[in-house]
């Protein structure tokens, strides 16, 4: 044995090379995954130096999820056929966990710039803004339906961003029409809705209309949203404005980073325009 020393590893010596503990290496040989090529009378266990690269493939699948039964089961059939076959198949499966991080990864920095824009806001002041184009991913019609309804709505709508992949890190919105506004109905929504960045070709999006909006911050829950809306309305007298089509409300502060609903806060956004003299 001592004239083969430098072909062969001891056990403690191979883990070291592979960054585990002897016992890990102790259960492969167990279960038949990657033995010793060598023992000695005296039980000493020997590795080859190419069995290193065999640990490597290992240790990579069982990184990208595959079980331990899984690969003895490759491990028991190989050839050059089934590793190719094999690679391709976690070669996809990479490419699509790189989509999902960078997605994710687009929508943390999302919220991150939201935030800090967020905390230089002066929640009681109220301002005339020009909004720049925007556009929105829809949701089913909410108007007048039931709260049994609106979760299933909800729900479909989450589904959807899901599915499609449209969950942009932008908060959950909701639309409501010139004329519910001034009958006073201002939780009676039409649409829920989330900003799209990059929107994709033939998708339903609503194309928001951009121009001039009153835009005002309400702190609390939706019971007393109406006296926020009350001094929007008084402003709007102040400077001679009327309502557009629609108005836009969406969460600056909600259970994400507040406990309690009165410390919520609401953007609301009203299109305006000059009234007629």
């Amino acid at each position: 044995m001592n004239n083969k020393r430098g072909k062969y590893l001891t056990t403690g010596e191979f883990a070291k090379l592979c960054k585990i503990n002897k016992q890990t290496l102790f259960y492969y040989d167990q279960i038949g995954l990657l033995s010793p090529v060598m023992k000695n009378e005296k039980g000493y266990r020997y590795y080859s130096i190419s069995q290193f690269d065999l640990f490597i493939v290992i240790d990579l699948l069982k990184d990208l999820g595959m079980s331990l039964h899984d690969i003895q089961q490759y491990m028991q059939n190989k050839s050059p056929e089934s590793f190719l076959t094999l690679m391709y198949q976690k070669k996809e499966e990479i490419i699509k966990m790189r989509k999902e991080i960078e997605a994710k990864e687009k929508i943390i920095d999302t919220k991150i710039k939201l935030m800090e824009e967020a905390s230089h806001l002066d929640f009681e002041q109220i301002t005339l803004e020009h909004l720049p184009e925007a556009t929105l991913y829809l949701s089913r019609n909410i108007e007048n339906i039931s709260d049994e309804e609106f979760a299933e709505v909800f729900s479909d709508f989450i589904d959807e961003l899901y599915v499609s992949q449209l969950d942009t890190g932008f908060p959950i919105g909701a639309i409501t029409k010139r004329e519910q506004l001034l009958k006073g109905e201002f939780t009676n929504y039409s649409h829920l809705y989330i900003e799209q960045s990059n929107p994709k070709k033939d998708s339903p999006y609503f194309q928001a209309i951009a121009g001039a909006h009153l835009i005002g911050y309400h702190i609390g829950d939706d019971n007393t949203i109406q006296n926020t809306y009350k001094r929007l309305f008084s402003e709007m007298e102040r400077l001679n404005l009327t309502i557009g089509e629609y108005a836009f409300e969406e969460y600056i502060y909600d259970t994400v980073v507040k406990n309690h609903k009165e410390h919520y806060v609401t953007k609301i956004m009203i299109q305006v325009r000059q009234r007629e003299k």
